[in-house]
């Protein structure tokens, strides 16, 4: 039979069709394939000669989801349900062949056919929950008739992906087949499929597991109650939940429709749409105007790092678990014995947990070695200075590592604020020198910062965010000035909870408007998790500020059992009469008289100078997009995912409204407040960041 569209071809081979799609690299289900498997089976069906059809992909994997270039655009037929309907409504077996992934729309058309098999390395999953969305195929009605609810309950709002195993095991695989036989089984599957004269089993029918949970709400009230952390403040997983409590309590195409409403509202609404700019702005972050993506790079087959407390063992970590080996350095050898232990008790937590085998432990710490000698570093590829954050601390470093190291390797400071373009003067090399900003506890969190001094190559820079990339990291390439994106946008914010604080507002005030925003914690929860003492010192600490007072009384944060808040034994956090007196006293000898500050102001006041800060970013060219400095955010601080980030959310507030707010409170945001003249241009324009190209 030959093509029946450039990605769809149709063959019969002893009765049996073999629809294969060759839709690269992924097998996206845009209108192309739709379209093509529609005609194909449509084809199949009519043939007299055709007993089975069999649908396969070309590639690396079965269809991997839809098309996301799609997304937001009018629909065009056939659109997926349709598609999914059609295989369904086939007079023959239909069969689907899986490899690599069915995910999403990909896993909604093997639900479709009447049976699947897979081979052993094959995963299905329905990832739509990380976009906001919720299958709307018929996905999240076919799922529980097969798998029953409890385990589709797990799979829409997680989106992780099962195995093979597991989902032959759950009934969502009929077959498991041999690696790299899969054309071959499949036919042969369909053959005995027609042999021993099988139903044409389609799923929307199979209603016994969902009539076993009909009646038992608990089952969902109990599900809710387990994740609400895990979901609070998102509205999909929420959305996800429903769809399955509809293929429980109501009729198949009743189902349909209520997953076909709540998908709509989805896809119409602000989480949605941020959580698709997010997915795209993770791919658009690794593109560097000026930097070709083939610019070569160095190989790094060897790391040193100088330090070996919380941040040093930490991006030490990352290193080893990529196979990469480490020297570390320290100057006292219990300091180096504690951070190796340090090191060797996280791995071993996570042994405990299962996700490492105790192997892997050894194999891990076995790439890491321990000195006080910085001269065992002549041979690294790439050094990272990772010591107390004081410039003629790290001056002296450089200039000793400066003698010490290779020439060709690289040199980086893991300074969160320093000048990176000082730190590189101290060297003969500055075009070898960078910043790699790692975020604590560094060997969990996904961002890094990578800051690029004003003679630092590009060879090295495009070095450094592919070892980003192979370390697990988001690397983000910005530039020098004081905190670069993330910390001088936060320096913003606590400028403003700091002066709340002497207006009248208390830190549990201040911080739930911004964990009800969606943070993890405010800023003063955060402080004290931190620790109120970093970067604090008893010799020459003035009771100048509240946060003096507070470390000079040894209330130092969640360490101390006190700081901010007052903690209990299980570090639960309740407000302070001890905080508060201090706060007042400062307030009465300022002469200020306290008033009540709305939870509006609160969040304005803290928001909308960051989104200032960040248009000053954009306009100094020390972060290349803004979608970047939502990256940052996101993956640095917690920012929620479904707010899309501090650019994208001021593009949803309107600009305009932030800069007259911004004027509004004016006088209040210090002597040093001044608004942004991009943001002022954007906002007179009628514009968005996401305008800025």
């Amino acid at each position: 039979m030959g093509a029946i569209n450039a990605v769809t071809d149709l063959s019969v081979e002893d009765g049996i069709a073999i629809i294969t799609i060759n839709n690269p690299p992924v097998n996206a289900l845009g209108h192309a394939v739709r379209d093509g498997i529609v005609q194909a089976m449509q084809k199949a069906d009519a043939d007299a000669a055709v007993k089975a059809v069999v649908l396969i992909c070309e590639g690396r994997t079965f269809h991997a989801g839809a098309d996301i270039t799609e997304f937001g655009k009018p629909p065009v037929s056939p659109w997926l349900p349709e598609v999914v309907t059609e295989i369904e409504n086939v007079s023959k077996p239909t069969v689907a062949a899986i490899h690599g992934t069915a995910l999403g729309g990909g896993l909604e058309v093997a639900l479709g056919c009447h049976y699947r098999v897979a081979v052993p390395s094959a995963k299905c999953g329905l990832p739509e929950v990380h976009l906001g969305l919720l299958p709307g195929a018929g996905g999240t009605q076919r799922l529980p008739r097969i798998v029953g609810p409890e385990q589709a309950l797990a799979m829409v709002t997680s989106g992780a992906h099962i195995d093979a195993k597991t989902a032959n095991a759950a009934g969502l695989i009929d077959e498991i087949v041999p690696e790299g036989t899969l054309r071959a089984s499949a036919i042969a599957f369909a053959k005995k499929v027609v042999a021993e004269n099988r139903p044409l089993k389609k799923v929307r029918d199979m209603n016994d597991k969902v009539e076993a949970a009909r009646g038992k709400p608990e089952l969902f009230a109990d599900f809710r109650k387990a994740n609400a952390r895990k979901f609070r403040g998102f509205l999909a997983p929420e959305y996800n939940i429903r769809t399955i409590e509809a293929a429980v309590n109501l009729p198949f195409d009743e189902g349909m429709k209520v997953e076909r409403k709540l998908f709509q509202e989805l896809m119409g609404g602000v989480q949605s749409a941020a959580q698709r700019y997010v997915f795209f702005a993770e791919r658009e972050v690794w593109k560097i105007p000026d930097v070709p993506s083939d610019t070569p790079t160095l190989p790094i087959a060897k790391v040193g790092i100088i330090g070996a407390g919380t941040m040093g063992g930490g991006i030490a970590m990352n290193f080893a678990n990529v196979g990469i080996p480490v020297t570390l350095v320290e100057t006292r050898q219990e300091a180096l014995e504690r951070g190796l232990g340090v090191i060797r008790k996280n791995y071993e937590t996570t042994a405990k947990r299962g996700k490492l085998k105790p192997e892997d432990v050894e194999k891990r710490m076995g790439l890491l070695t321990g000195t006080l000698a910085l001269e065992k570093l002549a041979d690294c590829d790439l050094v990272i200075e990772a010591v107390f954050e004081n410039m003629d601390v790290k001056k002296d470093v450089f200039g000793k590592l400066d003698k010490i190291v290779k020439q060709g390797a690289i040199l980086a400071s893991n300074t969160s604020y320093l000048n990176v373009n000082e730190i590189a003067a101290a060297t003969q090399r500055p075009e070898w020198v960078l910043g790699l900003h790692f975020f604590s506890p560094a060997n969990v969190m996904r961002l890094l910062e990578v800051v690029r001094g004003e003679k630092t190559s590009k060879q090295v820079i495009a070095t450094a965010m592919q070892l980003a990339k192979k370390i697990g990291k988001i690397g983000v390439l910005v530039g020098v000035c004081n905190g670069f994106v993330g910390n001088r946008m936060l320096a913003a914010r606590q400028a403003q909870a700091q002066a709340m604080l002497m207006e009248g507002a208390m830190p549990w005030d201040i911080d739930k408007p911004l964990y009800d925003f969606g943070m993890p914690m405010g800023p003063f929860a955060m402080g004290d998790l931190a620790g109120l003492d970093i970067g604090w010192s008893k010799e020459t600490s003035k009771s100048s500020t509240v946060r003096e007072v507070l470390c000079e009384m040894d209330r130092r944060g969640q360490k101390t059992g006190a700081g901010f808040y007052d903690y209990d034994e299980q570090r639960n956090a309740k407000p302070s009469a001890v905080t508060e007196k201090i706060i007042k006293d400062f307030a009465a000898k300022a002469g200020v008289t306290p008033r009540q500050i709305s939870e509006q102001e609160i969040l304005e006041r803290c928001i909308y100078p960051m989104i200032n800060e960040g248009a000053k970013i954009l306009e100094e060219k020390i972060a290349i997009r803004p979608s970047d400095i939502d990256i940052v955010w996101i993956n640095g601080y917690g920012w929620p995912v479904y707010r899309g980030g501090p650019m994208f959310h001021a593009d949803t507030v309107g600009l305009a409204n932030v800069v007259a707010k911004l004027k509004e409170y004016g006088p209040k945001l210090g002597a040093d407040f001044s608004i942004s003249p991009l943001l002022e241009k954007l906002a007179a324009e009628g514009k968005k960041f996401q305008d800025l190209k």
